[in-house]
């Protein structure tokens, strides 16, 4: 009886978490430093920039997402700075294309996040965050193309930048190199 329940326990485990990889606590600790001082770096030169072009937008609400793909994944192919900057990039630019074109916010949303996700498709850089860009990009009514490059393509690329220089030192290889 026991064992049974033994067995019925792990079988069903694996809908909590169960098929997740077992990650030491030296490399979650190394993943959520390099996270917390990636973002800081980011957005604190991002509210500079922000600042120093009279911006009000200097932050994209996406990028906590991004920096777990950057620093907890750094060896995916969906953190790589290619996916990152241009599937960020492209999705707040189909983001910003739909709101001029579709009015209807429950049309627009759905539409923006696939479109974002075929254009990422077909560049070769899916990075889930991305689609929520699109999807932001919707919501807050942003109208202007501006956006795309700043906040938006700036911070990926000083997010992609802090992780390299993170990951590197402290001994995982980012951004990934052809074999």
């Amino acid at each position: 009886m026991r064992h049974q329940y033994k067995n019925l326990l792990k079988r069903y485990s694996f809908y909590l978490g169960g098929d997740q990889p077992h990650v030491p606590w030296v490399e979650r600790i190394r993943s959520v430093v390099g996270a917390f001082i990636g973002l800081m770096l980011v957005l604190t030169m991002a509210k500079f920039l922000g600042e120093l072009s009279g911006l009000n937008e200097w932050l994209m609400a996406s990028l906590g997402a991004s920096a777990l793909l950057v620093f907890a994944l750094p060896q995916s192919p969906m953190a790589q700075p290619w996916a990152v900057i241009a599937g960020n990039t492209l999705s707040a630019l189909v983001g910003i294309s739909i709101i001029h074109l579709v009015h209807e916010p429950l049309l627009a949303m759905p539409l923006a996040a696939s479109l974002s996700i075929l254009g990422m498709f077909v560049l070769r850089c899916l990075h889930p965050p991305a689609a929520a860009v699109a999807l932001i990009v919707v919501l807050g009514h942003v109208m202007h193309y501006r956006y795309a490059f700043f906040p938006v393509m700036v911070d990926s690329i000083l997010l992609v930048m802090a992780g390299a220089v993170y990951s590197n030192l402290t001994g995982k290889r980012y951004p990934n190199r052809p074999i």
